[in-house]
């Protein structure tokens, strides 16, 4: 009797177990056939791939100012004495706003009358006197030179009253800018001053902007020179993204900053109960508009950093099947994406049940429902 080796036994036992994998891969087979050829269509809606105006444009930081906004500043020395408005109050044109200790130009002023009393006596007194002469010497009762003496000194006391008017007036004057005022109908910005604190001409008190004629300060890089003119359209954003007015450039500089290297234009802004003077906004510039197909934010996937989408291919005979196709998005045109890339108009794209689909899965496209925003006006014929 012949006993069998170690090698003729591991020989034997790789070929039994070759055998039973073969077996098994071609029940595996036999089974996934029917399976496959078993699996419903899953009932999804499709939006085609049409054509909508999408603007191109560039985001850049702005300014919100207002045409007539006014930083307050002392024209005399002195200590505040009084501050009739809190920051934040509407205040009209000339309302009185603050006050300081008038004292010193109070004395002034007293002083100033006074003179103008004794030059105004003085001059009444020689107006008498001149006209008496007068008629003394054309009587023939004085002489020439006496005359003269009394309309000279006729003459330099008028003088001198007016000079002393001229003078109160520009006390009084003084005296006025003591009391500092509204320049128009406003917003009181911050007060940094308190009661009590000595102001110079250099210091800030306030500011009264005027919540109307607001303005969109945007810098347009020297590189868009080409391109940036008036009427340009411009979107109005706040610093999430939320769209609070739309506008248009009505202001182009001829020079260039030399600072900020770029070219100073302004949009008028009518919000503003929404913006604020000093405001820093987004501004979107809108270059051009162009028709470029859309596709629905919820038909889109991202999946490794990339965007896709599912669409439904006819494979003949009434059957579809949901197919995974890369695709490059631009902005976002309402509730659609601008494709740049990957899909072509007319092509099916599946906006509901994604979740559930898989590359080559069956699916049964519904009966399309009224037309969305980004179907509306297509042009036949156009692709990506």
């Amino acid at each position: 009797m012949k006993i069998p080796t170690s090698r003729s036994i591991l020989s034997a036992g790789y070929a039994s177990a070759v055998l039973l994998f073969s077996l098994a891969g071609c029940q595996q087979k036999n089974d996934a056939a029917p399976a496959a050829a078993s699996m419903q269509a899953l009932p999804v809606q499709t939006v085609a791939v049409s054509l909508a105006p999408v603007p191109e444009g560039s985001d850049y930081v702005a300014t919100i100012k207002s045409r007539q906004a006014a930083t307050l500043q002392p024209q005399v020395d002195g200590r505040l004495i009084q501050i009739r408005v809190r920051s934040g109050d509407h205040v009209a044109p000339g309302q009185i706003l603050m006050e300081i200790d008038p004292q010193h130009e109070l004395a002034s002023v007293a002083s100033a009358k006074a003179t103008e009393r004794q030059k105004k006596a003085l001059y009444v007194y020689n107006t008498t006197e001149v006209d008496r002469q007068k008629k003394l010497f054309d009587a023939g009762v004085t002489s020439r030179d006496t005359y003269d003496q009394a309309q000279q000194a006729f003459d330099n006391t008028q003088a001198d009253y007016e000079a002393a008017v001229e003078t109160r007036k520009t006390q009084e004057e003084q005296l006025a800018y003591y009391t500092i005022r509204a320049p128009f109908a406003g917003v009181v910005g911050d007060i940094p001053v308190h009661v009590g604190d000595y102001v110079s001409q250099s210091t800030v008190l306030t500011t009264v902007d005027e919540r109307r004629d607001l303005e969109a300060y945007i810098y347009i890089p020297t590189e868009r020179a080409g391109q940036v003119r008036q009427g340009l359209d411009v979107a109005i954003t706040d610093n999430s993204g939320k769209l609070l007015e739309k506008t248009k450039i009505n202001f182009l500089s001829p020079e260039v900053d030399g600072n900020l290297q770029g070219i100073l234009v302004k949009a008028p802004v009518r919000s503003p109960e929404v913006v604020r003077h000093s405001e820093i906004v987004k501004a979107r510039v809108i270059w051009d508009t162009k028709p470029r197909a859309v596709v629905p934010v919820l038909a889109v996937t991202r999946l490794g950093g990339q965007t896709f989408v599912y669409v439904a291919e006819d494979q003949g005979g009434g059957k579809y099947f949901a197919k995974q196709r890369s695709i490059t998005v631009g902005d976002t045109v309402g509730n659609d994406y601008a494709v740049q890339s990957g899909l072509k108009e007319g092509d099916k794209v599946i906006v509901s049940g994604t979740q559930f689909l898989i590359d080559g899965a069956p699916v049964m496209p519904l009966p399309p429902g009224p037309k969305s925003g980004s179907q509306a006006g297509s042009a036949p014929g156009a692709g990506i």
